[in-house]
């Protein structure tokens, strides 16, 4: 009995060590982003959020999932660009990011959901310390796939709701 144990741990941290290396890609301001895989909760299709007073311009606002309350972000505000309007193929995709242990669930509106991609550790590059148009503490590295780049995206950083509630209290 405890071999069947030992062999079950070990395959359940061969799998975790296998989806490490597995990114969902996405479009953004036509370019491709991804996220960690293990940080993914759901895809959803995209629903007008609930408004929220005085929230920063990235936050579009809340929506419900299974009686949860939400908050919705703009990646392309949150990155300082304009925002591109909805189409058939905007989605939300929901994130979980942790800080200080603390797991927070968060909306990511994004124009296009690509693939799931596994991208070994090889073929990622640390970020670039010039020339991309988001900050480097948000960029966990830069993927090569398929002769191009796909900027793997920091959640913890990206979605840090302390660094949101600091930017929430400058602007107002």
């Amino acid at each position: 009995m405890a071999q069947l144990a030992t062999v079950e741990a070990s395959a359940s941290a061969q799998q975790r060590r296998h989806d490490q290396h597995q990114y969902l890609t996405f479009m953004l301001g036509g370019e491709i982003f991804a996220l960690g895989i293990l940080s993914i909760k759901e895809i959803m299709e995209y629903e007008i959020p609930t408004d929220v007073p005085m929230m920063p311009p990235f936050v579009r606002g809340v929506v419900n999932i299974r009686g949860a309350v939400v908050p919705v972000i703009d990646l392309c505000a949150r990155f300082g660009r304009p925002s591109v309007g909805v189409t058939k193929k905007t989605c939300i995709v929901i994130a979980e990011t942790s800080l200080n242990g603390e797991s927070q669930v968060l909306g990511v509106v994004v124009d296009a959901v690509n693939e799931v991609l596994e991208i070994p550790r090889s073929e990622i590059e640390p970020p670039p310390s010039f020339g991309v148009s988001v900050r480097t503490d948000f960029i966990h590295g830069m993927g090569k796939v398929r002769d191009k780049f796909v900027i793997i995206l920091n959640v913890d950083s990206v979605l840090s709701v302390d660094d949101m509630e600091t930017l929430a209290s400058a602007s107002t």
